[in-house]
């Protein structure tokens, strides 16, 4: 498992669907205050594709491997898990594994639960670039990090991750059915964050994680879409520390 850097307590950190930027200053704010973990998901952003997994659920048991493996995130109560949307469904996930083996628990513009009256943005009725462009509510910053007009590297990897993520989140598409049923026994305290102008996943999304966690709490970015950590990362590393840090 990936150690990006920093010294401190651990943070894994689960990427969006879309692949993680090559330098994430998120992850550069979060190595101030943790050793922060950022692997790339099984089949995404070049790393090898497990042909057998067929759900994210499959994935998180995979993360879940990985942890105990590590020395210093195999014991519990040590890690904050952290997810950014697509990586957030996977955090949720791993968290009703293990109810109570995380320190704390923050879910970023979170997939995974079905909105009631909303829905979650189809990707696979915009280009690549269009839907990433959706994420973000001011577009010089998606500029700044992806350029433009972004390579085609950038290009074909948004693809292939595209198809990865079609592979095991496809029907239903980016929730799953058994989710909500399973998050009332996560004892883990939890802090859901929602980018104010999300118009990928509904803030709705966010507000039935917060109901159905039973430790959890909802906060909102101003100024931010779906991508909060690529908009705001300082912002919200700072809030993350804070939760963490909180008594």
């Amino acid at each position: 498992m990936n150690r990006y850097g920093g010294d401190g307590p651990p943070a894994l950190v689960l990427h969006h669907d879309i692949g993680a930027p090559e330098r994430p200053a998120f992850y550069d704010a979060l190595a101030r205050h943790f050793t922060v973990f950022a692997p790339a998901h099984p089949g995404y952003d070049g790393s090898p594709r497990p042909h057998w997994m067929r759900s994210v659920r499959d994935m998180a048991v995979v993360y879940q491997g990985l942890l105990a493996q590590q020395p210093a995130t195999r014991e519990p109560g040590t890690v904050t898990l952290i997810g950014l949307g697509f990586g957030g469904w996977i955090a949720a996930e791993m968290a009703t594994m293990a109810p109570r083996a995380f320190r704390r628990l923050v879910l970023v513009g979170a997939m995974g639960l079905k909105p009631e009256r909303g829905e979650i943005v189809d990707q696979a009725l915009l280009s690549y670039i269009d839907y990433v462009r959706r994420g973000f509510a001011d577009q010089t910053v998606f500029d700044r990090v992806f350029g433009p007009e972004p390579p085609t590297s950038r290009l074909e990897q948004w693809d292939l991750n595209r198809e990865m993520t079609f592979r095991i989140a496809w029907k239903p598409y980016m929730y799953s059915p058994t989710l909500p049923h399973l998050l009332g026994a996560v004892a883990t305290p939890t802090l859901i964050v929602w980018g104010a102008g999300d118009h990928i996943v509904p803030r709705e999304c966010g507000e039935r994680y917060a109901k159905s966690l039973a430790n959890a709490r909802l906060q909102i970015v101003d100024d931010a879409g779906h991508f909060v950590d690529m908009e705001k990362p300082d912002e919200l590393a700072s809030v993350v520390w804070h939760f963490v840090s909180e008594v």
